[in-house]
């Protein structure tokens, strides 16, 4: 799009009360707190169409007796990694999130990503939409959950996106038009996302680049969260550059699928993210179809999910805990 980076702007909403920016996300109030157990994570393989995916879950420890039915039922998190990501990339973040909300945290590796099965062709240019066709339903069918919230950093915002808009076509229902107690995703979460391409982001990705092909160590520290392998490596940056510098991607953007996105959005953005400006958020809510709202978080660049995952976690949960 050739976008000039924007400054920070006012944080914008549609139908849902957003805090100002800048202010740190307030504990949940009126919530029971729960254990301080930590969250326990388990480990499972998903048999996907074109390979096998690992997943990792982690479930809240014990919750105080008034919370523990409720906080039982309610869905699952799945989170959707970022262009180089995986699931230990994540780090400390789904045991966060887990703990501030007292829900199932589900993250995956995206097939030729993490420990999941390899993948040696080049990403077909969709390949965004491709997790909401393939993966989700494996998801939602091994691991035995069917409503979900979508969280999703980066162009995981974007797959998340998808996700939204397509889980209740899966379920057989017309998004928007059924309850919410039978809607297939409760919310969408984006953090650091893009919804459309801008020149921002793609004078970031030229300045990756670069530097992996300056610095072999680079790629090496790459290769240790992807199989340790440095062909695999070497893909998901070849995956990642040469997609989004493609010619033909540079159309690419979120309007048609965020019109189908009727659950309640958060789009989180850092004001210093170097791969997009407070358009990419801004824009996120003003094509989402439902209620909508946007937090910029001050001093955060791309990655707040490692920068500051409490925060985060928090910001999250107080949004989660505010739905209908």
């Amino acid at each position: 799009m050739g976008d000039a980076p924007a400054g920070p702007k006012r944080a914008q909403s549609r139908g849902m009360s957003a805090p100002s920016p800048g202010t740190p996300a307030p504990a949940l109030s009126g919530a029971a707190p729960l254990s301080h157990v930590p969250p326990t994570p388990h480990d499972a393989w998903v048999d996907a169409p074109q390979g096998r995916l690992f997943t990792r879950r982690w479930t809240p420890g014990p919750a105080v007796p008034d919370v523990s039915s409720t906080t039982a039922a309610l869905p699952p998190i799945l989170l959707f990694h970022d262009s180089l990501g995986c699931v230990e990339l994540w780090r400390d973040f789904p045991a966060a999130l887990c703990g501030a909300t007292g829900r199932d945290v589900i993250a995956y590796d995206r097939l030729g990503f993490g420990r999941s099965d390899a993948r040696t062709a080049p990403l077909p240019l969709d390949f965004i939409g491709e997790e909401a066709r393939t993966s989700l339903p494996a998801l939602r069918a091994q691991l035995g959950f069917d409503r979900f919230v979508a969280l999703g950093h980066s162009v995981g915002g974007a797959m998340a996106a998808h996700c939204a808009a397509d889980a209740d076509a899966a379920a057989g229902m017309d998004p928007g038009t059924g309850p919410e107690s039978v809607r297939g995703c409760d919310a969408l979460v984006t953090v650091a996302a893009q919804a459309c391409v801008e020149e921002r982001t793609l004078e970031g990705i030229r300045a990756a680049r670069d530097q992996f092909h300056r610095s072999p160590e680079a790629l090496q520290r790459l290769a240790r969260y992807h199989g340790g392998d440095g062909a695999r490596a070497r893909w998901v940056l070849g995956a990642w550059v040469d997609t989004w510098l493609h010619p033909d991607f540079a159309g690419w953007s979120q309007a048609d699928v965020l019109a189908r996105v009727h659950c309640p959005v958060l789009a989180l953005h850092g004001d210093e993210d170097e791969y997009g400006s407070t358009e990419q958020p801004e824009r996120i809510v003003r094509w989402a179809a439902g209620p909508a709202r946007v937090e910029i978080l001050p001093g955060a660049a791309h990655v707040p999910h490692r920068e500051r995952p409490h925060d985060l976690a928090q910001r999250v949960a107080r949004f989660l805990a505010d739905l209908p």
